[in-house]
């Protein structure tokens, strides 16, 4: 009996020690939650009953030179979601029948929502009103769903100047990591393309914010306090609203003109009018074209497909300053300035051209647009003609003397390179020379050779050559500048809320050719002949405003020939520059020449007389 007494006595104070150890550890703990961390844990509680919700400020404006509206701001009712309905599957189908989406569409446009949860979700904007009413009706078979007058972008003009403007939409993830922290959050709405891009910085405002107090399910319960947005600033484009409208008028009667004449395929085009002297961009055009509305309330799949599908034309691509066309006549101003400096020829020097040129051997004739020949041709008559064999012999003289000064020429005035341009998705085209075609097949020893048909091709802007729109017509613009090409901009001048101006747009200088003034006035006369007797003067048969342009008609593989004009107006004392040119459309003095002098009368405020011209040349 006495050794169970001293067992359990054993056993006893064993399990007070364990007793006593447990009690200590649990008042340390307790400790230390009270005491060390328990303004910590205090201030956790209250960021998890007080939040904060962004509230996004209504874009700048966008407006023409003349301070007329191309994009603006109006009210839109909006139907929204929270992040809540997301696995709801009845409600979204539900809300799919009500608001004729799909159902994974309404999914994804909820689940979007990351880092801003209590931030509802625009699942429909311009809903109809008989829509809010059926949902204001049956709101409780809808949790979680509300509708708002929410501000959305309007657009006076409808598609014009689509490409110039852009569109808006949700920020996308590689662009939410690249930005400062804390400057965007998921579902934020930016500049996606064009102006609405480049000037995103100012156009998009300082966001207000709501206060709200939530409950345990995360649902507002209290609005504590609203501190509401500051809207964006007001950006004032260069671009000049009738001449823009001019400019797409023009073209889309090209088309037409174009289809009319067996060219079924004309469907593309695009034209750019700069100031010579300041390089401002008074006109941008590019078809086909868009309408930027889809893109409010985020741009349905249907439709996104719609605009990037294979035989779509690719409207989203601003062919001004992405598109890549061989130039053909239009480069021959570079040819002859060219020569004329490297003495490859010169003013008095006569030419033959027989419609077929052999200069390279019989074995590798070319041809003149006109297979019966022009005759005996100086340079100023080549140009004024467009006489291919005048410029072929040019481009072969460079070939023997295994001089690329026709390249590096072609580089002064900014072709081949960037133009600097303040809008997004400039394409630098190509001058192709001995060193980028061996680079081109470094694969390939046999095909690096540059051979005298290159360099011939390349005098009439044929073969690998490629220029834009853009490219082209500030290249004019140098050439009516004495020389000087300016960097192409679209920005004038940003407005603060009084209409103040904040921010000027900046004037520079992009190229500047060495050229004599002598070449670049003789150009300049041979220029103003191709439009009062060479391959442009039916396109301008009484035209009030003398204009020194050329005309182009590109050849592409497999394609009708592109039409190209390219001109600067008056001559004697130029103030406006253009390029324009027609996918598959045939001749530029026939196509392209006529609506280079549509856009040109909008231009100087004259009526616009719709002439038809025949030109054959090349």
């Amino acid at each position: 009996m006495a050794y169970r007494f001293k067992d359990t006595s054993g056993r006893l104070t064993l399990f007070s020690a364990l007793i006593v150890a447990i009690v200590v550890v649990l008042s340390l703990r307790l400790w230390s939650l009270q005491v060390l961390s328990g303004e910590e844990y205090a201030a956790r509680a209250e960021s998890n009953r007080i939040r904060e919700i962004p509230i996004a400020a209504p874009r700048g404006r966008i407006l023409d030179r003349d301070g007329r509206p191309l994009v603006t701001n109006r009210p839109s009712l909006a139907v929204v979601g929270n992040r809540s309905i997301r696995s709801d599957d009845e409600l979204l189908a539900s809300l799919s029948r009500v608001l004729g989406i799909p159902v994974q569409e309404l999914k994804d446009r909820v689940e979007s929502v990351r880092e801003a949860p209590l931030t509802p979700r625009v699942l429909a904007v311009d809903v109809s009103r008989e829509t809010v009413a059926y949902l204001s009706e049956n709101q409780a078979s809808y949790p979680g769903v509300d509708v708002q007058v929410i501000p959305v972008r309007a657009y006076p003009g409808g598609v014009l100047a689509a490409h110039v403007l852009g569109y808006t939409g949700e920020i996308s993830e590689e662009r939410l990591a690249a930005a400062p922290e804390g400057e965007y959050v998921f579902g934020d709405l930016v500049g996606k393309s064009g102006a609405e891009f480049q000037f995103e910085s100012v156009l998009r405002g300082d966001k207000g914010y709501r206060r709200v107090e939530v409950d345990a399910s995360g649902r507002i319960s209290t609005v504590l306090k609203e501190v509401p947005p500051v809207p964006g600033r007001d950006v004032v484009l260069s671009l000049d609203l009738d001449v823009q409208r001019a400019a797409e008028d023009a073209l889309v009667r090209a088309m037409e003109v174009a289809r009319s004449d067996g060219y079924t395929a004309a469907s593309a085009a695009s034209a750019v009018v700069l100031d010579v002297e300041t390089g401002e961009v008074v006109a941008m055009a590019s078809l086909p074209s868009y309408d930027p509305t889809l893109f409010i309330g985020g741009i349905s799949k249907e439709n996104w497909r719609m605009l990037t599908a294979e035989g779509s034309g690719y409207p989203l691509t601003n062919r001004a300053l992405s598109g890549l066309y061989p130039p053909a006549s239009t480069f021959k101003v570079i040819t002859a300035m060219a020569g004329l400096a490297n003495e490859v020829t010169d003013y008095s020097r006569r030419y033959v051209c027989q419609g077929r040129w052999i200069g390279m051997g019989e074995r590798w004739p070319k041809f003149c647009w006109d297979r019966s020949g022009h005759g005996v041709r100086t340079l100023a008559g080549g140009m004024i003609d467009s006489c291919n064999v005048v410029f072929y012999n040019i481009g072969y003289e460079f070939y023997k003397r295994d001089d690329n000064s026709l390249q590096e020429y072609a580089r002064q005035w900014g072709l081949g390179q960037l133009t600097g341009i303040n809008l997004p998705g400039e394409v630098a085209g190509r001058i192709p020379d001995p060193e980028w075609k061996a680079e081109m097949n470094r694969d390939f020893p046999e095909f690096q050779t540059w051979l005298p048909g290159e360099a011939v091709d390349l005098s009439i802007g044929q073969g690998d050559v490629l220029a834009t729109p853009l490219q082209i017509a500030s290249l004019y613009a140098g050439i009516a500048n004495g020389g000087v090409v300016m960097r192409p901009t679209i920005l004038r001048e940003v407005l603060d809320s009084r209409g103040e101006s904040v921010v000027q747009g900046e004037q520079a200088v992009a190229f500047e050719a060495s050229t004599s003034d002598v070449h670049l006035e003789n150009l300049s006369r041979m220029l103003l002949d191709v439009t009062v007797e060479g391959t442009a003067k039916g396109a301008f048969r009484n035209f009030p405003i003398t204009v020194a342009g050329k005309t182009g008609t590109a050849q592409v593989a497999n394609k009708d020939n592109f039409s190209w004009f390219a001109a600067f107006a008056p001559a004697d004392q130029p103030r406006y520059a253009l390029s324009i040119v027609v996918e598959q459309a045939g001749g530029g003095g026939a196509i392209a020449a006529p609506a280079a002098r549509e856009i040109f009368s909008a231009a100087f405020d004259i009526p616009i007389e719709r002439v038809t011209a025949v030109d054959q040349s090349r």
